[in-house]
Parts: C-alpha cells; sequence; structure tokens
C-alpha cells in the first residue's frame, strides 16, 4: 500500500537541535517568569499555571510555579503545562521579531513536493502545538504552516509509545502502512514501527547513532516513499 500520508518530528528532523536548545530554551528560560508575572490574570495562562501545581501536587504561589517550572526546563521534562507556556512566551519573541523558526533548507522543498503530491503532511513533536506551529509560521522560508494537515503533541501521548501512534491512525483515519513516521530517535521509530507505520530515520548529525532496522537519510532529499 503506498504512503498517503507523513508525519514528522522537529528536532533533528526537520530543524536543528541547537535552535531549540540554543535559541528557543534559553529565550524561554530569560522571559517565563515575567511572563507568568505579566499574564497571570489571563484564562489560558492560569489554567497552565494551575495543571503545574496539579502535577507538583501542590498549592504553589505564583513564584513557587516559577521556581517549578525553572527546575522542570532544567531537566527538561516534557510536561505539558510547561510547554504550553513556553509557547505563549515564544509567541510573543516572533511577533516581536526576536526569533526565527528554523528549518533545514531541504525542508520547504521537500514539504512542497511532498504536498503538491498530494500527501497529507502531520507534525508529531514534544513541543506544543502552538509551539510547532510558531516554528513553522515564521521561518526564513516564509509560513510553512498552510503545508501541513494537522499538528500532534503530547496531549495525544507520549511519543515512544506506541499507543500514541495508534491514537494519531485513528485521528488522521490512516492506517499504518499509509503513514512514514520521520525522526532522528530511534525509540520513537521503534514505537512507530510497533504501531504499523513506516519509518525513516534522519541521520542530520554526524554523531547520531543509526538504529537497526529502519531506513535512514541524511536530510529529506534521500527519504525514500516506497
Amino acid at each position: 500500500m503506498s504512503i498517503k500520508a507523513i508525519l514528522t518530528d522537529i528536532e533533528g528532523t526537520t530543524s536543528s537541535i541547537d535552535f531549540v536548545h540554543q535559541t528557543l530554551f534559553p529565550y524561554a528560560k530569560l522571559h517565563l517568569r515575567h511572563f507568568l508575572r505579566a499574564e497571570a490574570r489571563r484564562p489560558e495562562v492560569a489554567a497552565q499555571i494551575h495543571a503545574v501545581a496539579l502535577e507538583e501536587g501542590r498549592a504553589l504561589t505564583l513564584e513557587d510555579a516559577a521556581d517549578v517550572l525553572d527546575r522542570w526546563m532544567a531537566e527538561d521534562r516534557k510536561a505539558t503545562p510547561l510547554k504550553a507556556l513556553q509557547g505563549m512566551v515564544w509567541a510573543e519573541g516572533y511577533a516581536a521579531g526576536e526569533l526565527i523558526g528554523h528549518v533545514y533548507p531541504d525542508t520547504p522543498v521537500a514539504l512542497r513536493r511532498w504536498h503538491n503530491e498530494g500527501l497529507q503532511l502531520y507534525v508529531y513533536s514534544s513541543g506544543s502545538v502552538e509551539a510547532q506551529q510558531l516554528i513553522f509560521g515564521h521561518t526564513e522560508y516564509g509560513d510553512l504552516t498552510p503545508l501541513f494537515t494537522g499538528y500532534f503533541d503530547t496531549r495525544i501521548g507520549a511519543k515512544r509509545e506506541p499507543a500514541a501512534y495508534h491514537a494519531i491512525l485513528e485521528n488522521i483515519g490512516l492506517r499504518g502502512e499509509e503513514v512514514l513516521f520521520l525522526s532522528d530517535i530511534g525509540e520513537e521509530l521503534d514505537a512507530a514501527r510497533e504501531a504499523g507505520l513506516a519509518t525513516t530515520q534522519l541521520l542530520r548529525d554526524a554523531k547520531a547513532r543509526p538504529f537497526p532496522h529502519h531506513p535512514a537519510a541524511r536530510d529529506f532529499s534521500a527519504v525514500r516513499l516506497v
């Protein structure tokens, strides 16, 4: 059965890991506490602060919540409220022109080609859906978001668990063999394959460790759909 959709990771796949870890994360760390103080009354911000308290299992003041978020950032926790709040901070940075979403030069070329060929394109990243849309909406190659049919984050499930990929397949209405998952992380690829998806590992970094049983590509131009 032919591939009808591509599901792609972001870090190390469409975009540089360094951009996330050396640009986005430091920006969020620098601005998050001030953002919370300024915007805590906004319902969507208040809801995420409450979610932080629930995950910690204790009542938190605003400063307590900021301290917890600082710790989670240091631990690189994939906590949904952290990702949501980081996305809100980044939104302000993109709007101010202080951030530009990074994608590899071959990424927009391949995405546009696949889109023109009629493939459905989806993103699955540990970053929030909002953060994903910001990266692709503010690249030096223009706004790439119209190329995508949908986005998934940790609310659909953990990226190293097959159940998340089963949930994605149910959401998009396709069978596993009709969807190609692209990622640089072997454990994610293993989970996707267990759920029945086709897989390809991106090895953009010279230090990347190839995982057995998955086709590999150095960039999107080498990704094969058959």
